[in-house]
């Protein structure tokens, strides 16, 4: 007789990642199988089955196991892992999702490895944060460079909105405590947006490695996809909750605003698409 708790999922019954809930963070516990289902047992001793076919991102936070079991059941409804930090939700690690066939991947490739190509995607990219400027006439330094001052001047108007004191990005990695409110907010938010967007580009059939405007850092194209979304679920967050913490940091509260900002702009429904349109039609 089968005993073996497994149970294959096919992978056209799964829903589509834009028909997920976007992610639930757990610490301080133990993942594993009961019955074939995947529950959740907190340090107190609670008990929660999870629906993970329904869940596109599962953050695991200090204090955590996961079985064997588990991750292959979790795998097989497409639910991917992630291993964050505590208080700023620090990205370390992601378990990669299996995908069905390669052609994304390969179109990816194709794209990023073919110098005129690469700048067409790349222009499209800064064409979502510039409409208005010559954005085709400019090469990748140039763009580049256009970025890093819009981004600046966001943050100086972010901060004029919301009357806060700001004196510029600074973060040191293991150092998090040593940052302003603001900056520690800023931190947490960029690292559970790389989180979610790592899980939707695994999820689809990409590769957060090949990037086309980052490149050389662990996960460039989820840094070129997050740029898109930075200003309202990052920037704007960060000076918002300064004020409304009045200076103390309140981890569950950031946790909680990032996740309404995530779900009202439906990120995981928009994602695909602008990847779509980023590289489908090159």
């Amino acid at each position: 007789m089968n005993t073996r708790l497994f149970i294959k999922i096919e992978r056209n019954t799964l829903p589509q990642v834009s028909d997920r809930y976007p992610f639930i963070y757990l610490e301080r516990g133990r993942l594993e199988i009961d019955d074939s289902s995947v529950k959740w047992i907190d340090s107190e001793g609670n008990l929660v089955r999870l629906p993970v076919a329904m869940l596109n991102t599962v953050l695991l936070g200090p204090g955590t196991s996961i079985t064997h079991e588990a991750v292959k059941v979790m795998t097989a409804s497409n639910c991917t892992v992630c291993w964050v930090g505590e208080d700023s939700l620090l990205f370390y690690a992601v378990g990669t999702t299996p995908t069905s066939d390669t052609r994304n991947m390969r179109q990816q490739m194709e794209l990023a490895a073919s110098p005129k190509r690469r700048l067409e995607v790349v222009k499209r990219m800064f064409l979502q944060r510039f409409p208005t400027e010559q954005v085709v006439e400019k090469n990748l330094q140039e763009l580049m460079g256009m970025e890093g001052k819009r981004v600046k001047k966001v943050y100086e108007e972010m901060a004029g909105k919301y009357n806060v004191g700001w004196k510029g990005r600074s973060f040191v990695p293991g150092k998090f405590e040593m940052g302003d409110t603001t900056n520690k907010i800023l931190t947490a938010c960029n690292a559970a947006l790389y989180a979610l967007v790592t899980s939707a580009v695994y999820s689809l059939g990409y590769s957060p490695h090949i990037g086309f405007v980052h490149s050389g850092s662990p996960l460039p194209f989820v840094y070129d996809l997050a740029d898109l979304y930075k200003e309202f679920l990052c920037i704007d967050v960060a000076f918002y909750l300064t004020v409304e913490m009045a200076g103390i940091y309140n981890r569950h509260k950031v946790s909680e605003t990032f996740r309404q900002r995530v779900i009202e702009m439906d990120l995981m429904a928009q994602i695909p698409k602008d990847i779509k349109a980023l590289l489908g039609e090159c």
